[in-house]
């Protein structure tokens, strides 16, 4: 099953319309709990825009979430800072920490990191991580 998850009204209006047969929970990442896992959890440019602080603890939630072997995937800053971006003109959020420090909680929380692909110009220049939940 298909879940799109969202805090943002306008976010799953879009998942929902693009793709009606999955299920959506309006929710913030930080604190959401679906009782279930998943074989696959993808964070494509969203978890960036938690500070850094609230990034570090959503590696045991993505770990709560993830079935045997699911895959993790997320993008993130390619170095460790802080930048405010545009999106349709209004002033967006950034955070990201450095790569070193991604895979260490990775690897604390249980995942293997299967590749890592800072700003991939094949992919409009995402910093992009591919990881495997191994278990505790």
């Amino acid at each position: 099953m298909l879940t799109g998850v969202d805090a943002a009204d306008t976010m799953i209006q879009l998942y929902a319309q693009n793709i009606p047969q999955a299920e959506t929970t309006k929710a913030d990442m930080r604190t959401i709990s679906l009782d279930r896992s998943f074989d696959a959890i993808l964070a494509w440019n969203s978890f960036f825009h938690l500070s850094a602080d609230d990034q570090r603890p959503m590696f045991a939630r993505f770990a709560t979430h993830s079935a045997p072997r699911a895959a993790l995937m997320f993008t993130s800053g390619h170095m460790a800072g802080e930048a405010i971006g545009k999106l349709a003109d209004a002033p967006i959020y950034h955070a990201s920490l450095d790569p070193a420090e991604y895979h260490a909680l990775l690897t604390d929380n249980g995942f293997k990191v299967l590749r890592y692909t800072p700003e991939d110009p094949e992919c409009g220049q995402h910093t992009v991580w591919l990881a495997q939940y191994v278990g505790p």
